[in-house]
């Protein structure tokens, strides 16, 4: 679903992807790991939009989409999370739910004087939808609840389910399960293998428990440095020397055990 091919991204002096390529398959969900500092947060940045590369391509089901702004990746199918939750904080978790949708008639003054009933029955169709999206990730308890007033896992589990309220390709999870007790964690892990099981969502998740990346995780890639250092499942990169060297700083015979 997406190619990347000799992507650099330059701050200044400050090479933060260096000639990265890499291959996300449809229909999977891959980790991507890395040491502080790797360039993975800047490689979602980049492909979701936010920055525009220095040199290389994105590719999309084959488009090339290298630079396009954020609002035509959504409408393409392409959404993402942050690290810390983007909440409308006033609005109830519905109602947070209800504002994904673009395009609604009821965004539209001249619709809401001349087209009442069509703006009323789109907003039924969103609101059910919302319903929906609450019962499959099993907040209903809170779907009345301020986002504002709701714990950091709980509104991990709000953005999940705003990535459910279009017809999104593949969603780009930055660090979901951070801050996220063990109990939310899981049931939060159970929504993101349900969605891609049962709905067909394609998965890219920059994670560093790598207890979660192993549960979830068909394929993970390693970033260090700014570029891709090893691919493989989770078991076969956190045996990797080189990935053991990149987070340790010591080879195989010292390892005591690798945290991502």
């Amino acid at each position: 679903m997406i190619q990347i091919k000799n992507l650099k991204m330059h701050f200044g002096g400050i090479h933060a992807l260096d000639d990265v390529s890499l291959t996300l398959e449809t229909g999977r969900i891959t980790g991507l790991i890395g040491p502080n500092g790797a360039g993975k947060t800047t490689l979602f940045n980049v492909i979701a939009g936010h920055y525009k590369p220095t040199s290389g391509q994105v590719f999309l089901d084959g488009e090339d989409i290298t630079g396009l702004p954020p609002h035509e990746l959504f409408a393409k199918g392409m959404l993402r999370t942050f690290q810390i939750a983007h909440e409308f904080s006033t609005l109830t978790v519905r109602e947070n739910l209800m504002m994904v949708p673009g395009g609604q008639s009821g965004e539209r003054l001249i619709d809401t004087w001349l087209r009442p009933r069509r703006v009323q029955q789109e907003e039924e169709a969103v609101r059910a939808k919302a319903d929906d999206v609450i019962t499959f990730l099993e907040i209903s308890h809170v779907a009345d609840e301020l986002a504002g007033n709701l714990s950091g896992g709980q509104k991990k589990l709000l953005e999940l389910g705003r990535t459910m309220m279009t017809d999104a390709k593949i969603v780009f999870l930055d660090e979901v399960g951070a801050g996220v007790n063990r109990t939310l964690l899981n049931t939060l892990g159970d929504a993101i293998i349900r969605l891609n099981q049962e709905r067909g969502y394609t998965f890219c998740m920059i994670e560093h428990d790598m207890d979660f990346i192993g549960r979830l995780c068909e394929s993970v890639i390693v970033m260090a440095e700014g570029h891709v250092l090893a691919q493989g499942t989770a078991a076969e990169v956190t045996s990797n020397e080189q990935v053991i060297e990149a987070y340790l700083g010591r080879g195989l015979k010292n390892k005591p055990g690798i945290v991502a």
